[in-house]
């Protein structure tokens, strides 16, 4: 029998994975907490129906998404941009709000997800690959790698900064869904 998760147990698992999403849209933390605080007001008063929900996942991610969408249009459409705020900063505003309007919340499953993570991984030289996933998928500490591979701790803290940053880079036109996988391996 397939265990339904009750909202404490949503609540523990998703939010800072819809906080880390809404934050690639909203200027600050604060606001994408309240986002997402929003989110999980709605799915409160739904309570008694979370049985009903087949994919939570996509539910929550596609509600965070609304609330970002309805929070960058207020945002523009009542001017509250800062006087400081220069055309390319409000560009960049009407970019995100185009960016998450046109994010499609299940065109890839978190296999297709990993797929990729793994095939931007394969780009990494080999040593900073081989320190990568030690690190981030073996959950070694920097210094078990470095007794392991014989280099200093320093190495390994640079080794994984270059992996992260050439990664990040690899992946920059999939950053919604890497709130679903990539941000455990960077965390």
């Amino acid at each position: 029998m397939e265990h339904k998760l009750n909202f404490e147990e949503i609540y523990t698992l998703y939010y800072p994975k819809l906080v880390r999403f809404s934050r690639e849209y909203v200027s600050s933390r604060d606001d994408a907490e309240n986002i997402v605080q929003d989110v999980f007001f709605i799915l409160w008063q739904q309570r008694e129906h979370l049985d009903q929900l087949r994919n939570v996942n996509a539910y929550l991610f596609k509600l965070t998404k609304n609330k970002c969408i309805d929070f960058l249009r207020h945002k523009i459409r009542v001017g509250d941009l800062h006087c400081s705020l220069q055309d390319v900063e409000e560009k960049e505003l009407h970019f995100k709000l185009y960016s998450i309007e046109q994010f499609d919340d299940q065109s890839l499953s978190n296999e297709d997800i990993e797929i990729m993570v793994n095939k931007a991984i394969e780009t990494l030289p080999p040593k900073c690959r081989e320190i990568f996933i030690l690190s981030r998928l073996d959950g070694m500490k920097y210094q078990e790698i470095a007794d392991q591979l014989n280099l200093s701790t320093n190495t390994i803290s640079n080794q994984i900064a270059i992996a992260l940053k050439k990664l990040k880079n690899e992946l920059k036109d999939y950053l919604p869904l890497l709130s679903l996988v990539f941000f455990k391996l960077i965390g």
